[in-house]
Parts: C-alpha cells; structure tokens; sequence
C-alpha cells in the first residue's frame, strides 16, 4: 500500500485573510474556493463574498484552509478546539537564504534563520492564525 500525499487541513478564523496570507506573503497559488453556505467549488475571491474553505498551493506543497464552523461541522470531534496547533510544518526549500531575506520584514518570525546541530539552516514563521511553518534546507 502506498501513500501518494499528506495534506494539512487547517481550521482557520477567516480564509480569505488566510488565502492572502498564503498567496501574498508566502508565494501560493490559490487552487479552490468555496462560498460560505454554497456547495459551489471556485477558482478565484471575490470582492464582498465570504468562504469556507479554499486550497492553495506552490510546488509541491498543498494546504487547505477552512473556517471554523465549517471544519467542526465536517469533523465533530474536533468541535470546540483551539485554533492553531501543537505541531509545526516542516518544509524543505530551495535557497533558505533567499526565502528568509523575502519574508523577514513581512511575517512574524518565530524562530530566527539558525544552523542546527544537525546540518539544517532553517527559520519558522507564525501564520495569521498561530501556525508554526518551519522553511529549511541542508547546509
């Protein structure tokens, strides 16, 4: 049996300041989008309109992004929980330095860019919902 790909799910306060974050700050491609109360599937925000769920991606990195009460209803389970997580993305990149330098005066930064003791250059980032995103590349 073969896994072919793991995508985080994240329950979020608000997906289109979500989406922004994600395609304006950090270089994603808005994939998806789902009005609130809708069973339509979109490509593209528009003005004035609030949603539910949304996909975005770069590379090979795929996220989905979903409100609050949309997630809890599609995961009962999970109603009543925090949003953000006690788990960080870890994302292998290109050019760590590059990435950093773009992104320094834009995000919150976490955890400073840094060589760990075993053999990684990498920085974490805090998105608009308290997710920790790690970037790192092998030094």
């Amino acid at each position: 049996m073969r896994m072919n790909k793991l995508t985080p799910n994240m329950m979020v306060n608000d997906v289109r300041e979500s989406v922004d974050f994600y395609t304006n700050i950090l270089g994603f491609t808005l994939d998806m989008v789902v009005p609130e109360n809708s069973r339509t599937v979109e490509d593209e925000m528009e003005d004035g309109m609030n949603y539910a769920y949304a996909m975005v991606s770069r590379d090979e990195v795929y996220i989905m992004l979903m409100k609050k009460d949309a997630f809890e209803e599609d995961l009962p389970m999970l109603k009543g929980s925090t949003i953000g997580a006690s788990v960080s993305f870890y994302c292998d990149v290109d050019d760590i330095q590059e990435m950093y330098n773009s992104l320094k005066d834009k995000v919150d930064i976490a955890i400073d860019l840094h060589t760990t003791w075993y053999g990684m250059r990498e920085f974490y980032i805090k998105d608009p919902n308290g997710y920790i995103l790690g970037f790192a590349e092998r030094e």
